[in-house]
């Protein structure tokens, strides 16, 4: 089915193109959208590209990391602030499809779908992210956590554009890690976590765990972040953790795994998690 292809150089451009057309599409990398298209699962009545809208495109590290929703995946992987700062967003964006797809895919891109296996947002989620959102009434922002509402669902009104994404930078004490589990390489995810500690001496002072592909979206996982904050960590604690993990997760059964080993794997994926951020190990 033909559809009309728009290509505004502004937000106010992109914006007025959306108002103007209820059923027109925003689009950036199109990894998704075009395999959608193909697949006769959406029939838009035209697509907006936001590629040529260079505000987008823009990481800027400052008392705030503002990261613009059209940064391509692969510019996480090679920006040197990013990577010092937000590692686990690093380890998360090499995990993204193939060296092509990280070169096509952006950030607002891979949150927008709203898909439950998107990879950057459980890191996103531990650092306690925020979304910058454009609309005829100006912007606004709200954390991540409350952007997701269920699979490939978000509060982004037809409208709306998500411009960027901030995040405070986390203090010298954070430590923080992504971990995926595929069937093979390149897979998308039948589990990831993303943890975050700090520290006080032994003494666990703030943690943060999100998951992917463990429910209907990507999610906080509460009641194990519980079980780790005020703890001092030893095999107790960690096995507390484990079980709160697995609890905590929503997964369902597909034709790529059962839930119970979805379960399973959360679990496993905490504990992992936890006790390469305490030996320093990075995956």
């Amino acid at each position: 089915m033909p559809f009309a292809y728009h290509l505004p150089t502004t937000l106010e451009e992109a914006r007025q193109l959306a108002a103007a057309d209820p059923e027109a599409r925003f689009v950036a990398g199109g990894t998704d959208v075009m395999v959608r298209i193909r697949e006769g699962k959406i029939a838009p009545g035209a697509l907006i590209s936001l590629t040529r809208i260079s505000d987008l495109a823009r990481v800027a590290m400052g008392p705030t990391i503002v990261i613009g929703a059209g940064a391509r995946v692969a510019d996480l992987q090679t920006h040197a602030g990013v990577g010092r700062v937000l590692p686990a967003l690093v380890q998360a964006a090499s995990t993204l499809g193939s060296v092509q797809i990280r070169n096509v895919a952006t950030v607002g891109g891979n949150i927008c779908n709203a898909s439950p296996c998107a990879d950057l947002a459980p890191p996103l989620l531990v650092h306690e992210a925020r979304v910058r959102i454009v609309s005829s009434e100006g912007t606004r922002e709200l954390p991540l956590s409350g952007f997701f509402v269920g699979p490939r669902a978000s509060v982004l009104a037809p409208a709306e554009i998500l411009s960027a994404v901030v995040v405070d930078p986390p203090t010298p004490k954070t430590r923080a890690i992504f971990l995926k589990q595929g069937r093979v390489r390149m897979d998308i995810a039948l589990a990831s976590i993303a943890v975050l500690l700090e520290f006080e001496g032994q003494k666990c002072t703030k943690a943060r765990v999100a998951a992917g592909s463990l429910g209907p979206c990507p999610m906080r996982l509460t009641e194990t972040e519980s079980a780790l904050t005020g703890s001092t960590f030893d095999d107790a604690t960690i096995a507390r953790a484990r079980e709160a993990a697995e609890s905590d997760v929503r997964p369902i059964s597909d034709v790529r795994a059962g839930a119970d080993y979805r379960r399973h794997l959360a679990g496993a994926l905490v504990e992992r998690a936890i006790r390469n951020l305490m030996t320093g190990a990075d995956s």
